[in-house]
């Protein structure tokens, strides 16, 4: 979910330079449903469905609840579950209220660079940073909080704003001999962009599940980041691809 957006942002969440029609020839070829089953060696990994992010949230996306059911029943077919929690200090850095005269969707200097201020959200310990009270995934495994530095926050699973803090989580899967992670939740453009583009660094496989992902679409950032994700070696997968 929305967390930074560092002067590191233009070159790690819009990568490459693909054409639009790339993409839409990449990703749209029709696949037989069902054709994807995941193994022993494969993670889904739950990014921020909490109730900061659902409609009625202090910073929604539009239409997350809808991935609740599609998710609880993609988590059926999996042995391996990771869930992701955002988790702000109050006062938090990225946060609007932390700087007099700021408002939300404004920028600030940081020690990594520009951040969005966003408005207060996922505040530790509060109901809005709780998951969604409807997932239901009581087999998962592990949940990696980030974005809990009071002076530095969080878009990806992996690693912390400043493109360098590792959150653990690659070291959780390689441990595990897991190889292949499927990627899930709020928001595609954001949080579950850049945890798919951070696995690929790490050496991991990524598919994102579409249809079990909501995105919010600012200046077309949305289409960007499938572009990016393709020129990752991501894939681009539906809930009816996989072998439920």
């Amino acid at each position: 979910m929305p967390a930074n957006a560092s002067s590191d942002f233009p070159r790690r969440f819009f990568l490459g330079s693909t054409a639009a029609a790339c993409l839409v020839a990449g990703f749209g070829a029709a696949r037989a449903a069902g054709t994807i089953k995941p193994d022993a060696k494969s993670a889904l990994i739950v990014v921020d469905v909490q109730n900061c992010f659902i409609d009625g949230g202090t910073l929604p996306v539009k239409g997350g609840a809808a991935v609740v059911p599609v998710i609880n029943k993609l988590a059926a077919s999996f042995q391996n579950i990771v869930v992701t929690q955002d988790w702000h200090t109050a006062g938090h850095a990225s946060f609007a209220s932390s700087y007099p005269g700021k408002q939300p969707f404004e920028t600030a200097e940081l020690a990594y660079g520009t951040q969005v201020l966003w408005p207060d959200h996922c505040v530790q310990g509060t109901d809005g940073a709780a998951l969604h009270k409807d997932l239901k995934i009581p087999h998962a495994e592990l949940v990696i909080r980030k974005g809990y530095r009071q002076h530095m926050d969080s878009y990806s699973a992996f690693f912390e704003a400043d493109g360098k803090t590792p959150t653990g989580l690659a070291g959780y899967l390689r441990e595990r001999n897991l190889n292949q992670v499927f990627l899930v939740g709020l928001a595609t453009d954001f949080c579950v962009a850049w945890s798919a583009l951070d696995a690929r660094k790490a050496g991991f496989s990524a598919l994102v599940i579409e249809d079990a992902c909501r995105g919010i679409d600012v200046n077309g950032s949305l289409a960007k980041a499938w572009q990016d994700m393709q020129g990752a070696g991501v894939k681009r997968v539906q809930s009816t691809d996989i072998d439920v």
